[in-house]
């Protein structure tokens, strides 16, 4: 009986001590805080634009804000979609859709806009699987050319962007519908594994990534050199000028304004001055162009306009830049997510494993704006090298943009990180831990790196979590 009793009592200690045990490794264990909504938040606010320094610019930014969010339609005729242009292929109707999260001028937003995007006034698009209500805002591309069948052809890359969406049966198509434009034959691509995807980067700040002299972007290179952790990136150069070029996910795009020319083209279908053109897909003939009924509009769709009463109004494309020129920079938070201290020993485990020879904190530039004093001399907060890094097998999209080759990816900007939903190029995943592991696979310029981060003990790992949402 007393035997009985003491193994019941023997296994009750058992259980609690495991309880215990349990207990400690969860509160051990690090875990991402998830989006920041304290603290100062990208977009909130628009700096030096507000103080009207040169006169006349927060009216110039407010127009600019407001194309920004400006939905379009085919020729301007829709109620609610003042815009014009959109299509004949698109892959959604607003620059503010995409660039949503957590303001204008951010990324992939909660709510998928492209779900509704593809049967707005009347589209009849499929839905792409890849595509979902939850999931990022995305963008996709074959990394081959397909045959009749949709099989990839392996001996011709491809890489552009496929339009998800046409204006086939929408109300204001006229005479474009689906018997002479289709979708791409996604199925086949994914089938194939032949489709990668790429999520909006963010904009805030990019004034400031715009003016960084390249003497300062040539020093902070020089400065990594050597280091202990295999890590040697380079710049992707303009094709014509040699210059640096810094936007893109491949750092593919030398100025804001060929950044927002080409995303009008090709993110909205709206032809413009600087891409003047409606675009073909593999599946036409290319020397036939676009079916004649498709072609709706007067070309460019988008135009400095001559007929405003007094002035010359800039086109959308040359405004886009501006509004994104103008944005204000991310600021990190000081407190949150953890408090001060766990935030301060987050930044400096972050330099010491490595993770700032690639995301470097920040860079002293004293170039000299033109467009208004704030964007002269001032401490560029970016948490990045600008450089293009091999990242290995495992995040590969073998797509090559200028220089930069299949694996080869922009050392990502961290500032506003912690307003974010989704991350790497693709937004494979909502969780900043698994985009740390994603850092690690066979050629990757970040393997040593990610070594060091395990090693660390959880409540240092929880550190740099807290430290990477506080940005």
């Amino acid at each position: 009986m007393c035997s009985e009793k003491n193994a019941r009592l023997s296994s009750r200690v058992m259980l609690w001590t495991a309880l215990a045990v349990l207990s400690a490794m969860t509160a051990l264990a690090q875990t991402d805080p998830g989006v920041r909504t304290s603290g100062p938040i990208p977009g909130a606010t628009f700096g030096s634009v507000t103080a009207n320094n040169p006169s006349g610019i927060l009216s110039f930014f407010t127009d600019a804000q407001t194309r920004f969010a400006t939905i379009d339609s085919v020729s301007g005729t829709i109620t609610g979609e003042p815009g014009s242009g959109l299509g004949p292929r698109y892959n959604s109707r607003s620059c503010a859709r995409c660039h949503a999260q957590p303001n204008a001028g951010g990324t992939a937003p909660s709510t998928n806009p492209q779900v509704s995007d593809a049967s707005a006034d009347g589209a009849s698009n499929a839905l792409p699987s890849f595509i979902s209500p939850t999931g990022p805002v995305r963008e996709a591309r074959f990394i081959y050319f397909t045959d009749s069948s949709g099989n990839p052809i392996t001996s011709s890359p491809n890489g552009g962007v496929e339009p998800l969406f046409t204006i086939a049966g929408r109300t204001d198509s006229g005479g474009c519908n689906s018997s002479v434009i289709q979708q791409p034959n996604f199925s086949s691509a994914v089938a194939h594994n032949n489709v990668i995807f790429r999520i909006p980067t963010p904009v805030f700040g990019s004034g400031l990534m715009e003016k960084i002299d390249e003497s300062t972007l040539l020093a902070v290179q020089a400065a990594a050199a050597g280091n202990p952790f295999g890590i040697a990136g380079t710049f992707n150069r303009n094709g014509n000028d040699g210059t640096i070029a810094r936007f893109g996910w491949k750092a593919q795009n030398k100025s804001l304004e060929l950044f927002s020319g080409e995303a009008y083209n090709v993110e909205m279908g709206v032809s413009n001055e600087l891409f003047t053109q409606e675009r073909p897909t593999p599946e036409e003939d290319l020397a036939s162009g676009l079916p004649a009924p498709c072609k709706i509009n007067a070309m460019p769709e988008d135009i400095t306009n001559f007929q405003k009463a007094g002035a010359q109004i800039p086109s959308d494309a040359v405004q886009f830049a501006m509004f994104m020129r103008l944005l204000a920079p991310p600021v990190a938070s000081t407190t949150t997510p953890g408090g001060s201290t766990s935030i301060s020993n987050g930044a400096a485990l972050f330099q010491s494993i490595g993770c700032a020879t690639c995301h470097t904190m920040s860079m002293s530039d004293s170039t000299q704006s033109a467009v208004t004093p704030d964007l002269s001399a001032a401490t560029v907060n970016l948490v990045s090298d600008l450089e293009i890094h091999h990242m290995g097998s495992g995040l590969a999209d073998n797509v090559m943009q200028g220089g930069a080759g299949g694996d080869q990816f922009r050392t990502a900007p961290l500032w506003g990180l912690g307003t974010r939903i989704f991350f790497l190029h693709d937004g494979r995943t909502t969780d900043l831990l698994a985009a740390i592991s994603a850092h690690y696979s066979t050629g990757s310029e970040a393997n040593t790196v990610k070594l060091n981060f395990d090693a660390l003990s959880p409540g240092q790992k929880q550190d740099i979590l807290n430290f990477l949402r506080s940005l």
